[in-house]
C-alpha cells in the first residue's frame, strides 16, 4: 500500500470523505434501459465499488430536458420518474463504501434533429455542429432560463435520490458551447467576453447549488483548452477555473484537456494507446492553482503508477481510471492486498469507447465479463470437481481458456507452437501503433504461470499428443491463416499483413495494399511502410477505409495517411493478379460502376481476415463425447455443455476463437469464458 500511498489516502471534498483518490468519471456506457439505470448499469458500477473504488460517477450525458436528443443510450434525468432507480442504485453503491454522482447535461447541438422527439437542436449560436451535424436553432433568453430551472431540477433529482452528488457537463455541450468561441457568436449578454460566455455557465451553478444545498457534492466538467481546433486557449480555459472557483458553489472541477467535438478532436481528448502517458496533468495543474478547488482528471491516466504521481506532485487531486476499470474493476483492492503486478493493464485500445459512438456498449478488448457482470461474473467460482483439461493454442483464446480452467480448479496443459505465447496479438503488437496490445498476452501469461498451468512452448500438438494425456476436456484455440484467395487467380503472388508484421516480406518500392476486412490489421501495415518510405496505394471495397475501425482510432491512421502520402482508393476489390517482369499487374473492380482498372505495383499486400486452422479439432471431433459440436443454447444460457452425441466418446472438444470462424480478439476471449467458466 505504501507505494501508492497518494492514490489510496482519503479525501475529504464538502461535505464527502472519499476513501481513496481513484475515481471512474461519467461516462455513458450503452447500458441504459428505456433511459433507465436498470440491474445491468447498476451491475457494472458496482463491481468497481466491490473492487475498493472511491467514487464512481455514472450517467455520461444524462440529459435534462426533452430537446437534449439522447444518441448515446444516455439516462434521461428530466423528470421525477428516475428518482427511485436513483435510489436503488445509491444503495447498491453505498454497501460497498463507495461515493456516488451523476453526470447531468443539455447537449445543445450536439446530438441529431432526427431522433427521439424529433426536435430541433438548439445552440449559443447558428452553427452546424462538426460532428453530428445538425444545424441548430439560437437558444433565447427564454431558452436559456427554462434551461437553467432544469438543471436544478435534475440535481434535485439527484439529491432525492440518494446520490452523493451531481456533475454539470460544460464541454462539447450547451454550455460547453457558450464558453466556446467556436460555436458561440452572440452579441447579447451571452456572447462576446469570457465572462459573458460564462455567463449560462454561472447561473446554472447557483441554480444548482440553491437547489441540493451545502451538503452535496458539485463538480463542473470543462475543457481548459480548445488549442487543438482553434477553440478556446489554455489561458482562457484556466480563466474559467478561476471564474467558478471565485463564484463558489462549486466542489471540484474535471478538467478536460482537448476539445472534442469532431473526431479528431475525440482522438485528443481521450486518447489512446498511441498518445503519451498522462498528457494533460500539467494544465490540470494550472486549472486547480488558479481555482483554488480540488482537480479531477481522467485522460490516459492508465496505471496506479502514473496515477499516483499526478496526485502526489500535486497536478490532480482525484485520477480518473475509466478504461482501466473496464479492464480491471478490482485495480484498488488488488493494490491494497500487495497485488498491484496482477491488475489486468487498459492497453488503451478503446474498443470500449469506439463500440459506445458506433452505438454499442462499452466491451473491453480482453476483459468479456465488463458490461456483463450479471451473466458472467468477474470472478471464477471453483469447480464442483477437478477436471484434466488440455488446451491447444496460446493466443487470447487459449491463454483465455488455461486462465479460467485453472481457476476453476482443474488441471490445465497448455501446448504452444510457437516459442511465446501470444498467437496473432504478437503481429499486432509489431506495429508500432499498436505495440501496446501485447500486454493483453502478457497479463493472461502471468496469469497462467501464476495459476500453474503447464505451459509447454514450441510444441506443435497434433492428435496423439494430445490423446497421450487421457484429457476430459480439449479446448482447439489454434487461430487461422491469412486467406488469400482471388476469383481471377494469382493470390499466391501477394503477401499477407501477417508476413509484413512478422518481418517475413521487407517491401520497398510502390505496394498497393488490399483490405477487405476494414479493421486494424491493414490499417497498421499501410502506415508502418508509409513510415516507412514504401509508396502505399490502399484500395478497399468498402465505402471507406477502416470500415470497422471507430473515430477514436480511425483518426490516428487517417493522419498518418494523410503526413505520408497514403493513396485511398475505396470501393474497390481486387479480383486477380499476374507477373510482369519484376513487378505486379493488379485488376480491380469497382464495385459501384463494375468497371475494371488496373494497377502495377512493386508488391501487394492482401487482407481478407483468417481461415480456420482447425486440423487438429478435425481429427480429435469423432472421439469428442459431444463431437466437438457447441450447443449454442447452452451457451448463452450459461449453462454447462451437453455431452450426448456420442456417448462413447472420451472427452468434450470446443474450438475456439479464429480456429471457429476469423473474428476478433474479444470475440476469442468471450468464446473462451463463456465456455471454460461452466466446465
Amino acid at each position: 500500500m505504501s507505494a501508492y500511498s497518494s492514490l489510496l489516502s482519503p479525501l475529504t471534498i464538502g461535505p464527502v470523505t472519499l476513501k481513496n483518490r481513484v475515481a471512474s468519471t461519467a461516462h455513458a456506457p450503452g447500458l441504459a434501459e428505456n433511459g433507465r439505470p436498470g440491474e445491468r448499469y447498476q451491475l457494472y458500477h458496482e463491481e468497481k465499488a466491490r473492487g475498493g473504488i472511491g467514487l464512481t460517477m455514472f450517467g455520461g450525458s444524462s440529459n435534462i430536458s426533452r430537446d437534449s436528443g439522447s444518441i448515446y443510450g444516455q439516462i434521461y434525468v428530466g423528470d421525477d420518474a428516475i428518482v427511485p432507480h436513483f435510489r436503488q442504485f445509491a444503495a447498491r453503491i453505498h454497501k460497498h463504501g463507495a461515493a456516488l454522482m451523476c453526470q447531468i447535461t443539455h447537449m445543445g447541438r450536439r446530438t441529431v434533429w432526427n431522433g427521439g422527439d424529433w426536435i430541433p437542436t438548439l445552440a449559443p449560436s447558428v452553427v452546424r455542429d462538426p460532428a453530428h451535424h445538425a444545424v441548430p436553432r439560437e437558444a433565447t433568453t427564454r431558452d436559456i432560463a427554462r434551461i437553467v430551472r432544469q438543471f436544478g431540477d435534475a440535481a434535485w433529482r439527484c439529491r432525492e435520490g440518494g446520490l452523493d452528488g451531481c456533475e454539470i457537463l460544460a464541454t462539447t455541450h450547451l454550455l460547453g458551447q457558450f464558453l466556446s468561441p467556436l460555436s458561440n457568436r452572440r452579441r447579447d449578454a451571452y456572447g462576446g467576453s469570457l465572462e459573458n460566455r460564462a455567463r449560462f455557465l454561472c447561473q446554472v451553478i447557483e441554480e444548482v447549488r440553491e437547489r441540493v444545498g451545502p451538503d452535496f457534492l458539485v463538480s463542473v466538467r470543462f475543457a481548459a483548452d480548445e488549442s487543438n481546433e482553434d477553440g478556446l486557449s489554455p489561458e482562457e480555459g484556466i480563466g474559467i477555473g478561476r471564474l467558478i472557483g471565485r463564484l463558489g458553489g462549486v466542489d471540484f472541477l474535471n478538467v478536460n484537456g482537448a476539445y472534442g467535438g469532431t473526431t479528431p478532436g475525440l482522438a485528443d481528448n481521450i486518447p489512446n494507446m498511441t498518445y503519451r502517458t498522462a498528457p494533460y496533468i500539467e494544465l490540470a495543474r494550472r486549472v486547480r492553482e488558479a481555482s483554488g478547488l480540488p482537480v479531477l482528471m481522467a485522460a490516459r491516466l492508465s496505471d496506479p503508477a502514473t496515477a499516483d504521481f499526478a496526485i502526489s506532485q500535486g497536478y490532480l487531486d482525484l485520477a480518473g481510471m475509466v478504461r482501466p476499470h473496464i479492464a480491471d474493476p478490482h485495480i484498488v483492492r488488488k493494490l491494497a492486498a500487495g497485488e498491484g503486478a496482477r491488475i489486468r493493464p487498459c492497453v488503451g485500445a478503446s474498443l470500449c469507447l469506439d463500440r459506445v459512438y458506433a452505438g454499442g456498449e462499452a466491451l473491453c478488448i480482453q476483459n468479456a465479463s465488463t458490461a456483463r457482470e450479471g451473466q458472467l461474473p468477474h470472478e471464477v467460482p471453483k469447480a464442483g470437481g477437478r477436471r484434466r483439461v488440455v488446451v491447444v493454442g496460446a493466443g487470447p483464446a487459449g491463454l483465455e481458456a488455461a486462465r479460467v480452467s485453472a481457476l476453476r480448479g482443474h488441471e490445465v496443459t497448455l501446448f504452444e507452437a510457437g516459442r511465446r505465447p501470444g498467437g496473432q496479438v504478437l503481429l499486432a503488437a509489431a506495429a508500432a501503433c499498436r505495440r501496446d496490445m501485447i500486454g493483453i498476452v502478457d497479463w493472461l501469461a502471468a496469469e497462467v504461470a501464476h495459476l500453474g498451468v503447464d505451459l509447454r512452448l514450441d510444441a506443435y500438438a497434433e492428435a496423439g499428443d494430445v490423446l497421450a494425456l487421457r484429457p476430459d476436456v480439449v479446448i482447439a484455440a489454434t487461430g487461422g491463416v491469412p486467406m488469400m484467395d482471388l476469383p481471377g487467380g494469382g493470390a499466391e503472388l501477394a503477401v499477407s499483413t501477417w508476413d509484413v508484421l512478422g518481418g517475413q516480406a521487407r517491401l520497398a518500392g510502390e505496394t498497393l495494399l488490399v483490405d477487405e476486412t476494414g479493421d486494424h490489421g491493414a490499417a497498421s501495415v499501410a502506415l508502418e511502410l508509409a513510415r516507412a518510405g514504401v509508396r502505399v496505394e490502399f484500395a478497399t471495397p468498402d465505402r471507406h477505409v477502416g470500415r470497422l475501425i471507430g473515430g477514436g482510432n480511425a483518426a490516428g491512421y487517417l493522419r498518418g495517411f494523410y503526413e505520408h502520402g497514403v493513396k485511398m482508393t475505396p470501393d474497390h476489390r481486387l479480383v486477380a493478379l499476374a507477373r510482369e517482369g519484376n513487378r505486379l499487374r493488379a485488376r480491380l473492380r469497382n464495385d459501384q460502376t463494375r468497371a475494371i482498372v488496373e494497377r502495377v505495383a512493386d508488391h501487394v499486400v492482401l487482407e481478407q481476415g483468417t481461415s480456420p486452422a482447425d486440423a487438429l479439432f478435425r481429427a480429435l471431433a469423432p472421439g469428442a463425447r459431444n463431437l466437438g459440436e457447441t450447443d449454442v443454447e447452452a451457451l448463452c444460457a450459461g449453462a454447462p455443455q451437453p455431452g450426448e452425441a456420442n456417448p462413447q466418446g472420451g472427452y468434450m472438444l470446443f474450438a475456439l476463437g479464429d480456429a471457429v470462424a476469423s473474428r476478433d480478439i474479444h470475440a476469442a476471449i468471450y468464446d473462451a469464458k463463456r465456455i471454460c467458466v461452466t466446465l
